[in-house]
């Protein structure tokens, strides 16, 4: 059992850090992908190394998932307010040091889970079925939370509308995969465009890290992150904005709290899946259709699969990104930029068809204009919490 339990793991690591390298394959796919192929192909497979391969898969994920954001400018929905300040420190040649810093996140982030695992647990259990009725209220505040911490309240209020509106409209139509072209065109396509317009110049990157005080970006995650375990439609970018709010950190900080906050909705995902059955996140739904109402024995395994992990894909980030770091200035940013703009659009034609295309285009113009409207691109997940606010609408 220990030799299939940690070739699962490893297993696990290498599609994580294929996931995480390539822009535009979001974990969620590869959840629902797997879901699919469990039936089939998995199905000879014990069930419980299926969902060690599955863990082990999105927690590397979490981790590499920050290398084509920041060096590349492809974000992942997850890392998509990394890019700003980690392309600041990229020009400033500081990309290596931007990475390591949401990596040192995600490293203590799956450190101290396993010590709020029960905690964890007990306050899903305990307070999701008080607050189920009164959800639309409690998204309502943190929405207006999201807004009044913006300088532009009433463009980030435009933003968040304009993108639930749009979100509203691409939910409605029969299209397969729905959120790999809309979230694609928002947070992907559009800054790669805007890249190659500008024609960004990479200098050259210091490969060098100076230890900081983790404690405010770390306390801000361990506040914020477990909203996304019970409250549905929040993603740990919102998490971190309202985490930020609570503990102001600098550029730097920011940074490690998104690279902590990552790591961590992604573990209390499989905490929601044990406590309350409630999957937020496309690995947790996965390994729910594949084993059921999730055990405490299981729950346990899981915990010690993102602790080794967590841990392997930390020096393994380490290292691709020092060697990320000693070939990009080489390379001829716009003409990348453009391979990966094609690579998206082959990937959604392939998922989502012509219409998913046309999707792509759409968000991808919606994406710029709201860009440049110079507010946290954390309100374009409006695609999602505005339909999820509506589902909950009281009246």
């Amino acid at each position: 059992m220990l030799i299939q339990f940690l070739i699962s793991i490893v297993l696990g690591i290498c599609a994580g850090t294929l996931t995480g390298l390539i822009p535009g394959i979001h974990i969620n796919l590869i959840g629902a992908v797997l879901i699919s192929l469990s039936v089939t192909i998995f199905s000879k497979i014990n069930s419980i190394y299926l969902a060690v391969f599955i863990t082990s898969m999105a927690i590397t994920h979490t981790f590499i998932d920050f290398i084509p954001s920041i060096f590349l400018g492809c974000p992942d929905t997850e890392t998509e307010l990394s890019v700003l300040p980690g392309h600041e420190l990229l020009k400033d040649g500081r990309g290596y040091e931007a990475i390591m810093l949401a990596t040192y996140g995600g490293l203590i982030a799956v450190l101290i889970l396993p010590v709020l695992a029960i905690p964890i647990s007990l306050l899903f259990s305990t307070i999701y079925n008080l607050i189920i009725s009164k959800m639309f209220w409690i998204l309502l505040i943190i929405f207006s939370i999201l807004i009044l911490t913006e300088k532009k309240k009433l463009a980030a209020l435009f933003v968040f509308l304009s993108s639930g509106i749009f979100g509203l409209c691409v939910l409605n139509i029969e299209i397969n995969e729905p959120l790999l072209p809309m979230l694609t065109g928002l947070f992907g396509s559009s800054l790669l465009i805007l890249s190659i317009k500008n024609k960004t110049q990479i200098p050259k990157q210091e490969i060098s890290f100076h230890k900081r005080n983790f404690f405010k970006p770390i306390l801000s995650s361990v506040i914020a992150s477990p909203l996304c375990g019970f409250l549905p439609g929040l993603g740990s970018g919102q998490a971190a904005v309202l985490g930020n709010s609570f503990l102001k950190s600098d550029r730097e900080g920011f940074l490690t709290l998104i690279g902590a906050t990552n790591t961590l909705v992604m573990g209390f995902s499989f905490i929601s899946l044990y406590a309350i059955s409630k999957t937020r996140t496309g690995a947790a739904a996965a390994i729910k259709e594949i084993l059921g109402k999730l055990s405490w024995e299981a729950l346990l395994l899981i915990l010690v699969t993102i602790l080794l992990s967590g841990t392997i894909s930390f020096f393994l980030t380490k290292y691709l990104a020092k060697q990320f770091s000693k070939k990009i200035e080489k390379i001829n940013y716009t003409k990348v930029s453009i391979m990966i703009l094609i690579f998206l659009i082959i990937v959604i034609f392939i998922f989502s068809g012509f219409i998913g295309l046309l999707v792509l285009i759409a968000a991808t113009f919606l994406g710029i204009f709201c860009n440049s409207l110079n507010v946290k691109k954390t309100n374009m997940m409006g695609c999602l919490l505005l339909s999820t606010m509506i589902f909950y609408w009281p009246f």
